[in-house]
């Protein structure tokens, strides 16, 4: 099963490309997601964007409503919506066109152009790739209860480690996630993939499938 960074995401659509290409996997990047924000926000044009606040930047198109709390380091790019309760917590990297919706908390993200976390989403040291949704209270969770180190388990009973104590959720591009479904640490759903609503989705979920349930995942006719 391909899990590789280039296989899940279109890096065309990211201001972390420099951070994601060298990467086998796309998880590797999460450690070094504050310090990429550090660096590009100190190169980016006061043309285009504005540093509101200490290490927070937000491109001018952004629209901020009233009501959310942003913390640094924090990039937002264009056209991008920060709806009312949103709660950034620092080291969010946000692409261009996306939504961050009505009480939806981020920390520790890789944000792609055109993802839409919408409504009472918490998401947390997770990748979500180009044109992915989470639905309504759809969330990650990102350390595990005995605080083990996350792995990936795939389909077959294989196991991959990740090294990390902090790891939620990988979506490829053009994932869409059902309402109040819970990534549990670990997880990676391929391009263009399903998950139904109200799922517990656990490991490794293949490109263009449908995951109704653990065991009954087919592919998309």
């Amino acid at each position: 099963m391909e899990l590789g960074t280039h296989r899940l995401l279109d890096l065309t659509h990211t201001a972390a490309a420099p951070l994601l290409a060298g990467t086998e996997y796309p998880w590797q990047a999460l450690p070094g997601i504050g310090e990429f924000i550090l660096e590009l926000g100190a190169a980016l044009s006061g043309d285009d964007y504005e540093e509101i606040e200490e290490q927070v930047w937000l491109h001018k198109t952004v629209k901020r409503f009233p009501g959310n709390f942003i913390a640094g380091p924090c990039i937002i790019g264009p056209e991008t919506e920060v709806r009312p309760g949103a709660f950034i917590r620092g080291n969010a990297l946000v692409g261009a066109g996306c939504v961050v919706g009505n009480s939806t908390e981020l920390k520790n993200v890789i944000i792609f152009d055109s993802v839409q976390v919408p409504h009472y989403n918490y998401v947390g040291d997770s990748i979500l790739g180009f044109k992915s949704h989470m639905g309504a209270g759809a969330l990650t969770s990102n350390v595990k209860q005995d605080k083990s180190l996350v792995t990936v388990g795939l389909p077959g009973g294989e196991r991959i480690e990740t090294g990390l104590k902090k790891f939620g959720a990988i979506l490829g591009d053009h994932v869409e996630i059902g309402c109040n479904s819970v990534l549990n640490p670990g997880t990676v759903i391929g391009r263009g993939s399903r998950v139904y609503p109200l799922s517990m989705v656990r490991g490794a979920v293949p490109e263009n499938s449908i995951y109704k349930r653990a065991g009954d995942i087919t592919g998309i006719r």
